[in-house]
């Protein structure tokens, strides 16, 4: 059991593992979006004033695709920059000698004094500005860097661009891990034609890759944060420094030759820190000088080399970075340089990597070629992964070339985790994250999916549950735009909803055509899907946080076990039509009628599940499912509602949800008993849901959700050997219940090996799930769950997560006032009651004749209610409704089990036991969700305490509308009070004999 010492908040867990976009998000913390341009009247005329100068910077963003273009604002003088500078905030300045060159130096003394941090630079006309610049020590640190304007707009890219990449570099390589690329340079004219060059290369290199990407404008816009960052130095001191803290990022380094090392001019200085960076890193490094001679002082250190003096200076650089860095596209060739094959994308490169010849492969992998091509298109991960393999580690050209090429598999897969990626029919089986079919919304179970598979990837559940692994089944979704194109394409809108009968919709849903995308898709998941399946229902409104539409929609499962290819499809779309026709049904009609929606808003996704289970025999089931809540309705002995609680049972989940006889248990107390020995004896899971892997031929409109479903005795379940964990047998010769299923005797399913004695982890992974969940969606959450006990991953059981759900949440909390009350008129009273607030406009009280109750007839009692609740639809009237055992089971021998559209009109619901029929709450089921979602009274009345009762003989005497045999109906003259503390869990009901009491 985890304490509350060893819970670790959500938010310090969350997000170990961040999506691209999430990375994205996260670079480029500082845009430079307002600079102050400092230029003399001269200046701000020939530069600004004709339009050179806006022009060309916004040219320069436009054509580079850069999406923030910065304002920037120009003034001539001192004062009126010193006054903008304290009105307004800049990200940067730059200011442009004119004839007084003191000016400036005194401007930037002031700003430092102002705005200590604000970057300044300056930029300077002529060569001579220059020579005055290079040789004044009045620069003083207060201006950054000094650039040349050599009429090429360019360089004021390059300085925006350049201030960025300093202040974002530490952390972008923290979170992005972004490349670095080093420039070591003190010649202002020369830096100032190296910057423009390498931003345009790796700008336009940047869109070439984003060409290839989706069609996502977000992602794409995002992803230039990404690109190599360019970092510019001019001492051997700041250059070390540069390599030592980003040694591990660095990609290229190009360096000056000769420029100053502990405040000296050192003409070796750039040899040195060429040997200092190959002593710890194999990376590409260019040497450039005015003086030709260097050029063996570059080959003596295996650098490249460039003539500053050379008329192609921009071509030299330009080949450098294409050819060295892997800019540009892959070029396989021989060891003779014959061109063999030219990848432009990441995907023809693997197409390429296939098919080229074993000495190609060979040549660029000794040369590193791969993973620089790699890192050069961002995809760091691959070439990260790729690195630490030598030739030498493999025993032929074969498996070096699958190693890549698995590699590569696995980072892609590895990016889709928890995210929701488009249909690709060879991923079906897998589990890591959601994939869609069609357009439109997912509905509140595919959006609850889709979440639950984001949320177990951003979180290292392997050392929070280290036994157990936490997964979604595979899950592809149909989008709800796919409902509305099926009705359209089929001509459905015209008519479906206006008929009202059910039975005929069915027909025409099943005999319509789906889509030819999905029929295509459809068609290609099952040739690669071969495991039983789930059919799950999606609306737009169902599970969300006001209404939930708990089990109003149909889920059908099948066995998708046909030999043939075209059954399995046909069962396959017939379920998903018959999910769409369950909008129809006559219950989700009542529950919209109920709720105040119109049928019409609702729309349709379908989820498409791998069913969890295992096949046994002829059948096909999960060892557990279940159900667990965040807040607990009913807690009793030391337990507070917000320990919640689960319910479980073996077999389909089915039987856990339709509020049939499952084990409960409050995960933050598992061994603590709910219940007597004889109690558990009596109430313990007598069947179990299976899938029949056997029946071939259905028939869905007679069959319906029950088609391939088997109910079966649980003594099957032994028989397969499933329960060995899950039940004990009751010894009668000592009164107990062991472990030993030799002893002949009642077998009690109450998971005893894994509740109380641990033996999977699956209590305390509840209590974290269900604690990190409610933090995670703002609400308390109810989580549908299976456990798979056979050894998966890390020889680990799993624990799938199925759906999760918002319950109630009461936005407003009514105190309610119980100072009024005349205890004698008082007929029922409820210490467990839910709902919250106070009636005062219902007359009416159905209620059980007790000595009529069978609880074999069960069904005729749900037969009757429903007529007497018809009666009240057309009258428009609301009532109170009381009865034995729980309301909207399942199973007819605990209560009655009705559809929600048969007691649609009920305002209080009351669970009622009786001395040998004891009351065990609706928790976990279906019915219970949607009508405690409504705020419907919800009592429930233990026949053994004296503080909870129905008074039945006062009822007795009330005038009678109606009587059916098992229920009568009666009606007040004066209409009733009705109380309910959701809170203190308080609820009663009071008869009043003031005949003019206000209605409301």
């Amino acid at each position: 059991m985890i304490n509350d010492n060893q819970y670790v908040e959500l938010s310090k867990i969350y997000k170990r593992k961040k999506t691209d976009q999430d990375i994205f998000q996260e670079l480029m913390s500082f845009k430079v979006t307002e600079v102050l341009l400092v230029a003399t009247y001269y200046d701000s005329y020939s530069i600004v004033r004709e339009g050179r100068f806006f022009d060309k910077i916004f040219g320069e963003y436009l054509q580079l695709n850069l999406f923030s273009a910065p304002r920037i604002t120009s003034v001539a003088t001192y004062d009126e920059a010193l006054q903008l500078i304290n009105e307004r905030k800049f990200d940067m300045v730059i200011l442009m000698v004119g004839l007084d060159k003191t000016m400036p130096l005194t401007l930037s003394r002031e700003i430092r004094r102002i705005c200590p941090s604000l970057p300044v630079l300056l930029m300077v006309n002529n060569n001579e500005d220059l020579k005055y610049f290079d040789h004044t020590s009045a620069l003083e640190g207060n201006i950054d860097k000094v650039f040349v304007w050599n009429g090429d707009s360019r360089v004021f890219l390059a300085m925006i661009k350049y201030v960025e990449d300093k202040v974002n570099a530490a952390n972008d390589v923290k979170v992005g891990d972004v490349r670095i690329i080093l420039l070591v340079e003190d010649s202002q004219r020369y830096y100032s034609r190296y910057l423009p060059m390498l931003y345009s290369i790796i700008m336009i290199q940047t869109q070439n890759i984003l060409a290839e990407e989706s069609s996502d404008q977000t992602h794409k816009i995002l992803k230039m944060r990404v690109r190599p960052k360019v970092l510019l130095v001019s001492t051997y001191e700041e250059a070390v420094e540069i390599v030592d803290q980003y040694l591990d990022n660095l990609i290229c380094v190009i360096s000056d030759v000769k420029y100053m090392r502990k405040g000296e001019p050192d003409e070796n200085a750039g040899v040195d820190l060429i040997k200092y960076v190959k002593s710890k890193i194999n990376i590409p490094t260019l040497l450039q000088s005015s003086d030709p001679e260097n050029a063996r002082k570059a080959e003596v250190v295996e650098a490249d080399f460039i003539d500053k003096n050379s008329d192609t200076l921009s071509m030299d650089l330009y080949n450098f970075i294409h050819q060295k860095l892997g800019f540009g596209n892959f070029v396989f060739t021989n060891s003779r340089g014959v061109t063999l094959a030219t990848a432009r994308n990441l995907k023809e490169f693997i197409k390429c990597l296939r098919e080229i010849p074993s000495e190609s492969l060979l040549y660029h992998a000794r040369r590193n070629g791969i993973s620089t091509w790699l890192m050069a298109r961002g995809e760091i991960s691959i070439a990260k992964r790729l690195r630490p393999y030598r030739i030498e580690d493999f025993d032929s050209t074969t498996k070096l070339r699958q190693k890549i090429l698995d590699i590569f598999e696995e980072a892609r897969l590895e990016r889709m985790r928890g995210r929701v990626v488009p249909f690709d029919p060879a991923l079906v089986k897998e589990d890591k994250f959601v994939m869609r079919i069609g357009d439109g919304s997912f509905g509140g179970k595919g959006r609850g999916l889709a979440f639950l598979s984001n949320f177990i990837e951003n979180i290292d559940f392997l050392s929070i549950v280290p036994d157990l692994n936490i997964k979604i089944p595979p899950t592809t979704i149909i989008g709800a735009g796919e409902f509305s194109v099926f009705l359209e394409k089929n001509h459905l809108f015209e008519t479906v909803y206006e008929e009202k009968n059910f039975e005929s919709i069915k027909q025409q849903f099943l005999a319509a055509d789906l889509s030819d995308e999905v029929e295509r898709k459809l068609r290609q998941y099952i040739e690669y899907m071969d495991a039983p399946l789930a059919v799950r229902s999606s609306g737009l409104f169902e599970d969300s946080l006001l209404q939930p539409f708990a089990g109003v929609f149909s889920t059908f499962v099948l066995p998708n076990n046909h030999p043939n290819p075209e059954v399995r499809y046909a069962q396959l779309a017939s379920a998903i039509k018959l999910v769409y026709a369950s909008i129809f049904s006559p219950t989700a009609r009542a529950y919209f009628e109920a709720v105040h929606y119109k049928i019409d808003e609702e729309k349709m996704a379908v989820i498409i599940q791998k069913l969890v289970g295992q096949k046994a025999h002829n059948r096909y089931y999960p060892h557990i499912s279940g159900v667990a809540q965040s807040f607990n309705y009913y807690p009793f002995s030391y337990m507070k509602p917000e320990d919640g609680f689960a319910v479980i049972g073996v077999g389909l989940g089915k039987y856990v949800v339709g509020g049939e006889r499952a084990w409960r248990f409050c995960p933050r107390y598992p061994r603590l008993e709910l219940s007597s020995l004889g109690d558990q004896i009596k109430d313990s899971q007598q069947y179990f849901y299976a899938v029949d892997m056997e029946k071939e031929e259905v028939d869905f409109l007679k069959e319906g959700e029950e088609a391939f479903i088997s109910k079966l005795d649980i003594r099957e379940a032994e028989e397969d050997g499933n329960l060995k964990h899950c039940a004990s047998v009751y010894d009668p010769n000592n009164d107990r219940l062991v472990n030993d299923f030799s002893i002949p005797g009642p077998r009690v399913v109450n998971f005893a090996d894994i509740l109380k004695y641990d033996m999977v982890p699956l209590a305390r992974t509840l209590d974290v799930l269900l604690r990190y969940f409610r933090e995670a969606m703002g609400a308390p959450v109810e989580i549908e769950f299976a456990l798979d006990l056979d050894p998966g991953d890390r020889g680990n059981p799993t624990l799938w997560l199925l759906q999760i759900k918002p319950l109630i949440r009461l936005e407003k909390h009514m105190d309610v006032d119980f100072s009024d009350v005349v205890r004698e008129r008082v007929f029922i009273q409820s210490e467990k009651g839910m709902g919250n607030g106070r009636y005062d406009h219902i007359c009416d009280v159905v209620f059980m004749n007790v000595e009529k109750f069978d609880r074999t007839k069960t069904r005729q009692m749900a037969q009757e209610i429903a007529h007497i609740n018809e009666t009240m639809e057309q009258e428009g009237r609301e009532y109170v409704l009381i009865g034995p055992g729980r309301w909207g089971t399942r199973d007819p021998s605990t209560g009655i089990p009705v559809f929600w559209s048969q007691i649609s009109k009920a305002r209080v619901i009351v669970e009622m036991g009786l001395p040998d029929f004891p009351l065990d709450a609706s928790l976990g089921s279906h019915f219970f969700h949607n009508v405690t979602s409504m705020n419907i009274g919800y009592f429930s009345i233990q026949q053994q305490n004296k503080n909870e009762f129905v008074n039945l003989d006062f009822l007795k005497k009330q005038q009678v509308i109606q009587d059916t045999g098992f229920f009568t109906h009666v009606r007040f003259n004066t209409p009733l009070t009705i109380l309910m503390d959701g809170k203190q869990q308080k609820a009663l009901v009071m008869w009043n004999d003031s005949p003019d009491r206000t209605m409301e």
